[in-house]
């Protein structure tokens, strides 16, 4: 692949970013803006609607969403559920989890489904939850909610549930270096994300693939 086919991609990729963010509902932009005013930045538009979009392919109805203040994938995880099920949001810092409080109690009247915030680490949240009641856990944030959350899918999730990891290129550092792609970025995240790559793709009870959406996207299959 020469220089002009990197520079195409790049074009493709935000082609799809503008056009993703232009769909959004003015809700959703709405608190986008809101959370990243207060500086907490927020993940790619054609990721979230993708997350959103895979809720429908599943037909999912129970959700867990793990994330660091991942107030714009939160809420397109709600609207793919469309007023039914259960999304249980798990945020272990202060600041994340009293945002994604906030989102709640303004769609507690706008929506049927049921909304849990929880502040744990993820590692300690887990082990509680029945085994093979969820159907769909996202993953975003902080590099140590990425393992511990791996760890304890396969129990979690039923027949044929799905994990998926966001930012796994790693780019959504703050210290990023290049993230993943860089051999030279030895960031927190950076390395947790090459031992996540390791782990879930050579993990015989499930299937997985590797996409650029948004900056990497590990979509994971329960056998």
């Amino acid at each position: 692949m020469n220089k002009t086919s990197y520079t195409n991609l790049a074009k493709v990729w935000q082609f799809v970013e503008d056009r993703a963010f232009s769909r959004q509902s003015p809700d959703l932009n709405e608190v986008r803006t809101a959370v990243e005013h207060e500086g907490i930045p927020q993940g790619s538009a054609a990721q979230a609607e993708l997350l959103s979009l895979l809720v429908h392919v599943l037909d999912a109805s129970s959700i867990i969403a793990i994330g660091t203040a991942s107030v714009v994938e939160t809420l397109q995880l709600i609207d793919g559920l469309e007023g039914r099920g259960q999304l249980t949001a798990v945020d272990s810092s202060t600041e994340g989890i009293a945002l994604i409080r906030k989102l709640f109690a303004g769609l507690s009247d706008r929506t049927q489904t049921t909304l849990r915030a929880v502040s744990a680490p993820v590692g300690t949240y887990l082990p509680r939850l029945n085994a093979g009641d969820y159907d769909l856990i996202v993953v975003a944030g902080d590099a140590s909610n990425y393992a511990p959350a791996f760890e304890h899918a396969s129990r979690v999730l039923g027949e044929h549930g799905v994990i998926v990891f966001t930012d796994v290129m790693a780019l959504e550092d703050p210290h990023a270096n290049g993230g993943v792609p860089n051999p030279a970025d030895r960031g927190d995240k950076a390395l947790a994300m090459r031992e996540l790559l390791d782990a879930v793709q050579s993990d015989e009870r499930f299937r997985s693939t590797l996409t650029p959406s948004g900056t990497g996207l590990l979509i994971a299959v329960k056998r």
